[in-house]
């Protein structure tokens, strides 16, 4: 993939507005990853939905046309989201990235206990009546062993929807340059009319951290680029310089670490406990799954293959496939949970277009 990937998307060729474009509907909305992917498939989104202040804020500087409603989706009314949809034309998609956290094996809380579990069934009762043709669903895998899964499924056979069979996909399997292992599943108001939509990635050549990155700026602890605002690096602690001073570059790790500058914490434990922390990504691999702790070198494989810091938040925008142009509001820490809860961009585009081969009434 060309290194002008990420600057060739353009605001006009994420989507336009027309009257002749199908209309789609963006629920748990986030920053405007998905509305972004949906656009750039031809689909004029005409409404989305989040609960986040500062997404929201995001949300409208990128996506302006599109009525947003700020809600907990637990209050939201049909006719919210119903007067946005011109009249006479039909609502072909509707895509649900609820909060993954409830089905996440990282979540102590998982399941039934978290309270954020049953929000995804919020769909049914809009889908009951806005009438997509076609809802696609985006979460982690943990969820298709859930029992919110099967309320899902009969829910939405109430409803006239018929639930496919729940697909485990990585993002770098899709155009992303970081593995990111997520779970995606359709449903459709056809009865009878429900299969495995086409996945394909056989010849796919993988884009790598140097596609992503390689163009960028090289920087200091400390540094920026005085021509984009995203593109700064952290300043780093004298200690954590020298540990990422001793990592070899291109995928080094921890290990590395004379016995002076290892953790105390890491020192009685096996090598496999934390393993990533402090670790490099590698130039001609993909990133690891980026969290909202991205650009902390302490919370996982988010040192640069080469600098001796932290990957900034520019970099980890790229490496989520957000377009150079995407604009964050909020501070660094703010941006860095936007783009880690982020559904990547380009991974979502694929699998919209993929679905609409399937279901071309959608």
């Amino acid at each position: 993939m060309s290194a002008n990937f990420w600057k060739s998307r353009s605001r006009a060729s994420a989507g336009g507005n027309s009257a002749d474009k199908p209309i789609a509907i963006d629920l748990f909305c986030g920053s405007g990853a998905v509305t972004t992917a949906i656009k750039a498939n031809g689909y004029r989104v005409v409404a989305a939905v989040d609960i986040n202040r500062i997404c929201g804020v995001t949300y409208r500087k990128n996506h302006p046309e599109v009525i947003f409603k700020r809600r907990d989706i637990r209050s939201l009314q049909p006719s919210e989201l119903a007067v946005a949809i011109p009249t006479g034309k039909q609502l072909k998609l509707m895509a649900v990235c609820a909060p993954c956290q409830p089905f996440s094996s990282q979540n102590r809380r998982r399941g039934a206990a978290d309270t954020r579990a049953p929000l995804i069934l919020e769909s049914v009762r809009l889908a009951r009546a806005l009438k997509p043709q076609l809802i696609i669903y985006e979460n982690v895998p943990g969820i298709a062993a859930s029992a919110i899964f099967q309320r899902l499924k009969r829910s939405l056979a109430s409803a006239g929807y018929i639930l496919g069979i729940p697909q485990r996909v990585d993002a770098a399997d899709f155009g992303v340059p970081q593995r990111r292992v997520r779970c995606i599943v359709a449903a459709v108001r056809a009865p009878g009319r429900i299969k495995d939509f086409a996945l394909s990635t056989q010849g796919s050549e993988r884009v790598t951290v140097r596609d992503a990155l390689a163009d960028l700026r090289p920087l200091s602890s400390g540094e920026s680029d005085p021509y984009d605002p995203l593109h700064i690096s952290r300043v780093h602690h004298e200690i954590t310089l020298r540990r990422l001073a001793a990592i070899p570059q291109d995928g080094g790790s921890r290990d590395s670490l004379p016995p002076e500058l290892q953790l105390e914490c890491h020192r009685n434990r096996d090598r496999g406990d934390f393993c990533d922390v402090y670790g490099r990504m590698r130039w001609d691999g993909v990133a690891p799954t980026l969290t909202t702790g991205c650009t902390d070198v302490t919370r996982g494989r988010y040192a640069h293959p080469r600098d001796d810091r932290a990957i900034t938040l520019r970099e980890a925008a790229r490496l989520q496939t957000f377009p150079d142009w995407y604009r964050f509001a909020g501070n660094r820490s703010q941006i860095a949970e936007q783009i880690g809860n982020a559904v990547p961009v380009e991974m979502f585009r694929r699998l919209v277009s993929a679905l609409r081969r399937s279901y071309p009434d959608a």
